[in-house]
């Protein structure tokens, strides 16, 4: 990198850590502290959904996925809409009653504190995973592009982003996210604009090679992106996420209203079908532009075209871009931690539920433990096989069919708290063994039916979890104690639903 590409990211990241200090100015509790006071428009919601989703893995592996694939991927990115326009007619009316803080309470009240606290310590788990996971990616377009090490440019991303997150709460978070989400698209943009003049022909050249091919009707189990595959699991995995998972839960819960909570929902899926066309295409043209890639892995081969051909002011650029995307999600799931850790758990056992200002300093504290774990996370992951995004999707896939079963028995079934809290857990550790087959297998000998669980494509993870947790849970409500509970139940109630 030249002079100008170390000012331009250099004042970038110091700019946007300032600005979201500022923001964080004059905090007044928790409430504001997590949820923004429940007044931040469903535009800027819709944006900073789009933004704490996408992360830094969007920005260096989906062009990797374009460049050594084609935009097959794309087909995830549709059912990733359906999921939402479910969601948000399923699951967020729920959401709108009451004042919640957190999406876990929603089991809570359906059943009780076990299958609360349950619950949000499985989302705790997989989201510190997947985002040590994230932090990580970013260390590697960083350490390509600046020359330093993994750990010094995991502590920078985690440092700075702690600060404005620390002082700022949920409103620095989605107003940087905004602002973030701007940077990481033009950067895209402009990476894709050299792109199509270096290569001959432009994309012509990539589409004669069936490089810009989008659908694959394969009726498959072990690909990925065959049509049907990639729809439902598409689906079923933006449903969880976005449905159940409190980094975007908490979120919509900062609307002023259920209708402008649907439409931020609804309209993040529309403008991340049109990301990911973005970042596809970058891959496309570079695989015309860049035939020295075909020597390096996916995740490299952007962060290496920005060395090569963007010096200058772009790759300044395209280094703001990469923090912009890392910092929006980490920034997001430290404060989504923070909000579940205080509300879920501290604040009901330590008798503190209505003060306001006592767990707006419980939050800040939360805050500064798991942005320092998810830091130790990322300096101890150590995975460079397999593209990040589908390292980090698969982790968060192991719990999300967990939660998206419990949610869908709260809202149709009648089921214990017990029999829930035993599928939760049950069903997790059944994911883990399946989300972890291969290297499992491998250091147990390949024993056969672990390595049938490898081969499963992971957008079945989540179809899998939920169909396995709705189906303990019913098993589990028909043994004869469940029986005989429930009429005592429905006696003492006077036939009310249990």
């Amino acid at each position: 990198m030249r002079e100008v590409d170390w000012a331009v990211a250099v004042v970038y990241l110091a700019g946007v850590v300032a600005a979201g200090m500022w923001l964080g100015r004059r905090q007044a509790g928790a409430s504001d502290y997590f949820l923004g006071r429940r007044r931040l428009p469903w535009w800027a919601i819709l944006l900073s959904i789009v933004a704490a989703e996408t992360s830094a893995i969007t920005v260096i592996s989906v062009p990797g996925i374009g460049y050594t694939g084609n935009l097959t991927f794309l087909q995830l990115a549709f059912g990733y809409l359906l999921g939402r326009i479910v969601i948000a007619w399923l699951l967020l009316p729920a959401y709108a009653k009451g004042e919640l803080q957190t999406a876990y309470q929603v089991l809570g009240t359906r059943w009780g504190p076990s299958a609360r606290r349950t619950s949000s310590a499985v989302f705790m788990l997989t989201r510190a995973m997947a985002d040590s996971v994230r932090i990580f990616a970013t260390a590697i377009p960083l350490a390509v592009i600046t020359g330093w090490s993994y750990p010094a440019s995991i502590v920078v991303l985690g440092a700075a982003t702690l600060l404005y997150t620390y002082t700022g709460g949920l409103r620095a978070v989605v107003w940087m996210d905004v602002v973030q989400l701007g940077v990481y698209l033009a950067a895209g943009g402009a990476a894709l604009w050299v792109a199509l003049h270096l290569a001959p022909g432009g994309l012509a050249t990539a589409a004669a090679a069936g490089k810009l091919r989008v659908v694959d009707f394969r009726l498959s189990l072990t690909a990925p992106y065959a049509f049907f595959t990639a729809l439902i699991g598409g689906a079923m995995l933006s449903a969880a996420s976005h449905g159940t998972d409190q980094l975007i839960v908490q979120r919509l819960l900062a609307t002023r209203s259920l209708g402008d909570a649907r439409r931020a929902l609804v309209g993040s899926g529309i403008v991340v079908i049109g990301q990911f066309t973005l970042f596809l295409l970058v891959g496309a043209a570079m695989w015309a532009a860049f035939p020295a890639g075909h020597a390096l892995r996916g995740d490299e081969v952007f962060p290496r075209f920005i060395t090569t051909y963007l010096a200058g002011g772009p790759a300044g650029l395209a280094v703001a871009g990469l923090l912009a995307a890392a910092m929006s999600t980490h920034a997001s799931a430290i404060n989504a931690l923070a909000s579940a850790t205080t509300n879920d758990f501290y604040a009901p056992l330590a008798g503190r539920t209505g003060d306001d200002r006592h767990l707006l300093r419980a939050g800040r504290m939360f805050t500064l433990l798991w942005g320092t774990i998810l830091v130790l996370g990322a300096l101890l992951f150590r995975q460079r096989d397999a593209p990040v995004v589908v390292v980090a999707l698969s982790i968060a896939s192991l719990t999300y069919g967990p939660l998206l079963g419990a949610f869908i028995l709260a809202r149709f079934a009648r089921v214990r708290e017990g029999d829930v809290v035993l599928a939760l857990i049950a069903t997790s550790l059944l994911m883990a063994v399946v989300v972890f087959a291969a290297p499992l297998a491998s250091w147990l000998g390949g024993p056969g039916m672990l390595v049938a669980m490898s081969r499963l494509a992971w957008p079945w993870y989540v179809p899998l979890g939920t169909a396995v947790t709705v189906g303990i849970a019913l098993l589990a409500s028909l043994t004869p104690d469940a029986q005989t509970h429930r009429r005592t139940g429905a006696q003492a109630s006077g036939g009310t639903r249990a």
